[in-house]
């Protein structure tokens, strides 16, 4: 468990509901940021809210100490609580259900974060001398860090830094420290299939009236080949396939395809047949559908030629793919293919960023090691991790530093779903890293 004091503010961080995606929550963005400024204040950092244009804000702050200089990368953000029916608590009221949180941004990312914000506090509270500490706080990572990607070049002086610290990804199972050695990219689109002016009715035009929900199946079906492997022409070409020690590591900190069963609900069959779950999930890049639309979906029958679909599509990228290029290779892809009669429309097109691999044998990664294995005698692994930190390849270019991504997150907490949590285990884990962490540094 942790002291009431730390619960009580960790719950009122916890209770804004800073969906930065969503311009309908900027002002309770807004007051989350402001929340955070004066927190930070209190322990001698000066802190900007740096804003552009109607985005929530970028938490820049910095606390002046001696010898290196540690920049921590964090979001404030969350995801939308939708389907509100399906949570069991509200979901943005903390609720301790034995030794677990329940709220939306209680793991991801608010938890972990705070949760190092407290084993930062421990540590300057017990230090004589401290590194100059720098954070920078994303208020839109969950919907690409559009605001912090166009601001970063003005802030390359600002986030300098010898050494990066992150904490936003998973520990392996049963909370054994794992340190992520690598992230894919992330881009997406919004794809609308057009055809007639309105909704028609099916029998009287049927076999005269082209199909936008037939058509986009058949779009969709083209972009992979019957054995899960990508057939988009370009989509692949650059990348660096992972090197044995890399291959060998992913393959000890995946979980088993039995374990990956009970969690998911069904066999862990996608991707590309031939390939382990260790290559599939950090090795190789994907073309998701997250969403279609289209036509009529209520109850009974009403039947219609609908007059348009929609499809939302995520690519994650792995090390030298191009985003650009790759999103290229789609786009021509798609309108090779354009069914006859019918207009295709790309909507919120995000090129994303690259995705990224670190040297395990970095200085950086074998002093974090060392940290975990004193936390943990089982020590730690080394992961590949198959999401994606947008942002994280521009701020590593832009700072000099690489990150050195160490999070606490489990399967169980349900990020991105409802019913999201973190367990105080997980809490107490974040807080006492980010001390240990911080002195070694």
């Amino acid at each position: 468990m942790i002291e009431d004091s730390v619960r009580a503010e960790y719950f009122e961080l916890l209770a804004f509901e800073s969906v930065g995606a969503d311009r309908s929550k900027l002002r309770e963005t807004l007051a989350c940021a402001m929340w955070l400024k004066a927190w930070l204040e209190k322990l001698g950092f000066s802190v900007a809210l740096k804003s552009d244009s109607f985005s929530p804000p970028v938490i820049v702050a910095e606390r002046k100490g001696e010898g290196k200089t540690v920049l921590f990368y964090g979001h404030y953000d969350v995801q939308p609580a939708e389907r509100p029916e399906e949570w069991k608590t509200p979901p943005f009221v903390p609720t301790v259900v034995g030794d677990r949180v329940y709220c939306r941004g209680a793991q991801d990312d608010k938890g972990q974060f705070f949760a190092f914000f407290c084993g930062m506090r421990d540590f300057l509270e017990s230090c004589a001398s401290a590194p100059t500490i720098k954070i920078v706080l994303d208020g839109e990572e969950e919907s690409g860090s559009g605001a912090l990607l166009r601001m970063a070049e003005s802030l390359r002086r600002e986030l300098s830094a010898d050494a990066m610290l992150v904490c936003d990804t998973s520990a392996a199972a049963n909370l054994r420290p794992a340190i992520v050695a690598g992230l894919r990219g992330v881009a997406h689109l919004t794809l609308r299939l057009k055809g007639a002016s309105r909704d028609l009715h099916s029998g009287e035009f049927g076999g005269a009236a082209p199909n936008p929900a037939q058509g986009m199946c058949e779009l969709l079906a083209s972009l992979h080949h019957a054995d899960g492997s990508i057939a988009v022409a370009g989509f692949r070409d650059g990348i660096v396939p992972p090197v044995r020690e890399e291959l060998s590591a992913a393959e000890i900190s995946t979980p088993g395809e039995e374990e990956m069963a009970a969690e998911i609900g069904c066999d862990p069959v996608g991707g590309q047949m031939g390939k382990s779950l260790a290559q599939r999930i950090g090795f190789e890049p994907t073309i998701e559908v997250n969403g279609v639309h289209s036509g009529y979906g209520g109850p009974g029958a009403k039947t219609v030629i609908p007059s348009e679909a929609v499809a939302k599509l995520s690519l994650r990228l792995v090390p030298g793919q191009k985003p650009k290029a790759a999103m290229d290779a789609l786009r021509r892809h798609l309108e090779d293919r354009v069914p006859r009669g019918m207009k295709l429309v790309f909507e919120d097109v995000n090129e994303g960023a690259a995705g990224f691999r670190l040297p395990i044998g970095s200085p950086a990664f074998r002093l974090a090691a060392d940290v975990l294995e004193e936390m943990d005698p089982r020590g730690a692994l080394y992961m590949w991790d198959g999401a994606s930190i947008p942002v994280l390849s521009t701020l590593r270019d832009i700072t000099g530093a690489a990150p050195v991504i160490v999070g606490w997150g489990q399967a169980e907490n349900r990020i991105h779903s409802p019913d999201e949590s973190y367990s105080f285990e997980q809490f107490a884990k974040a807080r006492e890293w980010a001390a240990k962490i911080l002195a070694a540094l």
